[in-house]
């Protein structure tokens, strides 16, 4: 029987030989991610943790992030707390403030890998099917439920073929393709879906594939994946990972699938997904009269180096417009410190760009960045929704770095390929 890529890797994990979609089936997933809200779930199993103690010192990868460095008693004591777990249990894979966001540590630091399985207590974990790992949210009480047995039961998805033909042209990345796809399909176009994309996916490099991974859930997808290629392989090696390190699994041609989409990439143009939805999209350059007071460049989803280039050549001997904030946060300190090598940093600040600590922080307002009411913010985050930078009579709007660079320019929503 042929099978997809998530029923390849369920039934290895699950230790069957074959499975369908919405069979149900109990895993052992390689690691489990959870970050500042780790406080919150072992408050859950305080009791059993006493009792039983911790399943595995390996399973749980930890990440101080999303309100760094303490906004709060609150928080200062929630992360007083963490380090306490971490300590008292051995915690192996523990990444205090400052390193950044969980989903770039994981990666960053070899904790997915092609066809390993992991699970999160935050929806974009997602994020790893750029490198060709099964990845995917789970609730905080089975995250809590996982510390303690070590494992967890999941439904087959159905599966769902992407092909993307054709080349991207000038000015157009990797966030316009995910925000054009989300468009098409709707929010919940593919609810509990698992997304595999095809086709001439080897223009994407790691940091592409990463954005559009990481937006897989604004769909509904329970998984979204690359397959492994030289493009993958060379971004492990440069990190230190070896071919031998990991199994790499593909699906078979003959697969079956739910549902086959296909997009030429060469009629995509920038994208912007407007308030209060991410499937709200429209081209960038019909909304060139929308004034925006504060831009947003980084993230779990565009916070890469690449990411952080493409709007310096932008900004490059230009200033933001006196009327916004240009708020720049690096997905991790690695990330942060070879930009500043490359004189990336420094463009941007010369430009008027403010630098934030590596983190989460202003992308779900926890944490600097804040908007007021009445204000607009063009962000390369992955949410728009209401209230999700902290104020609920504030608008955001979605796009790709190059998007926000160039309105950030034009305190206007502004269409990048005017600017190069």
């Amino acid at each position: 029987m042929a099978l997809t890529f998530v029923e390849k890797i369920l039934a290895k994990y699950s230790g069957n030989k074959k499975l369908v979609p919405s069979q149900i089936v109990t895993v052992h997933p390689d690691h489990l991610l959870t970050h500042d809200n780790t406080a919150a779930i072992i408050q859950k199993i305080q009791p059993e943790l006493g009792e039983y103690g911790l399943y595995s010192k390996s399973l749980c990868v930890i990440v101080l992030d999303h309100v760094i460095p303490a906004a709060s008693e609150k928080t200062a004591t929630n992360h007083k707390n963490i380090r306490e777990f971490v300590k008292k249990y051995g915690i192996e894979n523990f990444f205090d403030i400052g390193y950044g966001v969980c989903h770039q540590i994981v990666v960053e630091k070899g904790l997915a890998l092609p066809g390993m399985l992991l699970l999160g207590s935050d929806s974009h974990t997602c994020s790893y099917g750029a490198i060709g790992a099964f990845s995917s949210g789970i609730d905080r009480t089975e995250a809590a439920s996982l510390m303690l047995t070590g494992e967890t039961w999941l439904k087959v998805p159905n599966s769902i073929k992407m092909v993307l033909n054709g080349k991207l042209k000038s000015g157009v990345c990797a966030k316009d393709v995910i925000l054009n796809i989300i468009g098409d399909i709707s929010a919940d176009g593919a609810n509990y879906c698992s997304v595999e994309l095809h086709g001439d996916v080897a223009q994407f490099s790691v940091d592409d594939r990463f954005t559009i991974c990481n937006m897989g859930v604004e769909m509904g997808a329970k998984n979204t994946v690359f397959f492994v290629d030289d493009v993958t392989k060379e971004y492990l090696s440069s990190i230190g990972v070896s071919e031998s390190d990991y199994d790499s699994i593909f699906p078979d041609v003959e697969a079956c699938y739910f549902k086959e989409l296909v997009y030429n990439l060469s009629s995509i143009v920038p994208m912007v997904a407007c308030p209060h939805s991410v499937d709200n999209v429209k081209p960038a350059s019909e909304l060139k009269d929308v004034e925006i007071q504060q831009c947003l460049i980084g993230t779990c989803t565009n916070g890469r180096i690449s990411d952080l280039q493409i709007a310096a050549d932008i900004l490059k001997n230009k200033k933001i417009n006196p009327n916004v904030r240009l708020l720049i946060l690096p997905a991790s300190k690695k990330i942060l410190e070879k930009s500043m090598e490359k004189g990336v940093i420094q463009t941007l600040i010369k430009a008027g760009g403010v630098i934030l600590p590596p983190g989460c922080g202003p992308c779900l307002g926890a944490h600097q960045g804040c908007l007021a009411p009445g204000e607009s913010c063009i962000s390369t985050a992955n949410r728009n929704f209401k209230g999700r930078m902290g104020c609920k009579e504030a608008d955001i709007y979605l796009a790709s770095p190059a998007t926000v660079a160039a309105s950030a320019i034009r305190g206007k929503i502004c269409d990048p390929r005017e600017m190069l």
